[in-house]
């Protein structure tokens, strides 16, 4: 399906895009941090989320779609710092989002209109009530979603340096994401996805690990397109090398993989990530697509018959966090309608183009839910592309 009749370019300077979407967004469901200090309120929801999060039938996707993207990993609370270029010492005051990568692509799969469900594990205290409450507002499934009682939801403070990239502080030792057991997973709604979504961050640690490999299992043994994006946190990780090895553990059980240049420098130990003899040292044998984003620049693309570039959209960068997974969820919102994308070159850069209009859109604002742009406002910010 042709989504840019009208496009003609793949450059962009944008005027009043800000006001476009604000205006646009003004109309659509955006994130609203319930409060975190009536008891009423908390009562309420504790009573609500045993174990297993409830999924309204009012407007949520039913599991049985047959474009349902699955996102699987951690959701967590991103605190952003109000003035950016600061170090977390000298930031006056943070402003609480919610993000996770995986959790991420979920939401803004739902934003563009499409079908998505997230699987994975909170803490049983107020931001997992929080953040299950938000993917419910945002109408993702989240019936795989499940709580803990003995471990908090997962923190990330995050700083903005000048030029809006980022530097983290994780809050996990253990949160309750990493504490996600194979027995707890939905494998109904995972073998029902078109394409089944996840990240490293999973892998680092058990049980969660275990049950990773298990759902990408589940999932692939059902003919489910499998979706990888590393999402590399060093930080997170014992060592370099142990992240290294876990990152590529799973490498060749992909369809697609998203990728970003500094992690092709990584996985390869310092080989330049523009050679394109470089990035083909990354393809394996199954593999149907590989992305390699590079923010304002846009991104390139590797299937076994064609490669090629799409230019990026020129934004005011406030914020880069989520701009990958608002990429991301761009372009797996299309290849679940319409896997044959990944067969016809034409139509596949069309694709790119909408997702990275996905993610310039979203770094022009704090936080990476609260950030995810809707479908109209992604394509109306594409006709307005300077030709």
């Amino acid at each position: 399906m042709a989504l840019f009749h009208s496009v003609a370019a793949t450059a962009l300077t944008f005027n009043g895009v800000a006001k476009l979407r604000n205006s646009v967004n003004r109309e659509s469901k955006h994130f609203n941090a319930p409060s975190l200090g009536s008891s009423p309120g908390r009562n309420h929801r504790h009573s609500r989320f045993q174990g297993k999060a409830v999924s309204s039938k009012n407007g949520t996707p039913d599991s049985n779609d047959s474009s349902l993207v699955v996102c699987f990993g951690e959701m967590l609370i991103d605190f952003v710092p109000t003035v950016s270029g600061l170090s977390l010492a000298d930031a006056p005051a943070f402003k609480k989002a919610p993000g996770g990568a995986p959790a991420n692509v979920a939401v803004g799969i739902a934003r563009l209109g499409g079908s998505s469900a997230f699987i994975g594990k909170v803490g049983e205290d107020e931001f997992g009530y929080m953040l299950a409450d938000i993917l419910k507002e945002n109408n993702v499934n989240n019936d795989g979603m499940r709580f803990d009682p003995g471990a908090r939801t997962a923190l990330a403070f995050v700083t903005l340096r000048a030029d809006g990239e980022r530097e983290f502080m994780f809050y996990r030792n253990p949160s309750a994401d990493m504490l996600l057991t194979e027995s707890e997973l939905d494998l109904d709604i995972i073998t029902k996805a078109k394409i089944f979504h996840y990240g490293s961050i999973s892998l680092i640690t058990e049980p969660c690990k275990s049950s990773h490999i298990a759902a990408a299992k589940a999932a692939k043994d059902a003919g489910v397109l499998l979706s990888y994006d590393p999402n590399l946190r060093l930080p997170l990780w014992p060592s370099a090398d142990s992240a290294r090895e876990g990152i590529l553990s799973i490498w060749e059980t992909a369809d697609i993989i998203k990728i970003s240049e500094e992690e092709i420098s990584f996985l390869t130990k310092g080989e330049d990530p523009y050679d394109d003899a470089v990035v083909r040292k990354l393809l394996h044998p199954n593999l149907k697509l590989l992305l390699v984003t590079e923010g304002p620049n846009g991104c390139r693309y590797y299937s076994k018959d064609f490669n090629g570039r799409v230019h990026g959209l020129k934004v005011d960068v406030v914020d880069t966090t989520g701009a990958g997974d608002a990429f991301v969820a761009g372009i797996l919102s299309q290849l679940a309608v319409d896997i044959s994308l990944l067969q016809d070159e034409t139509r596949l850069r069309e694709a790119l183009r909408f997702a990275n209009a996905c993610g310039a859109l979203t770094v022009m604002e704090r936080g990476a839910i609260p950030a995810l742009p809707s479908k109209e406002v992604v394509l109306d910010a594409l006709l307005k592309i300077a030709v």
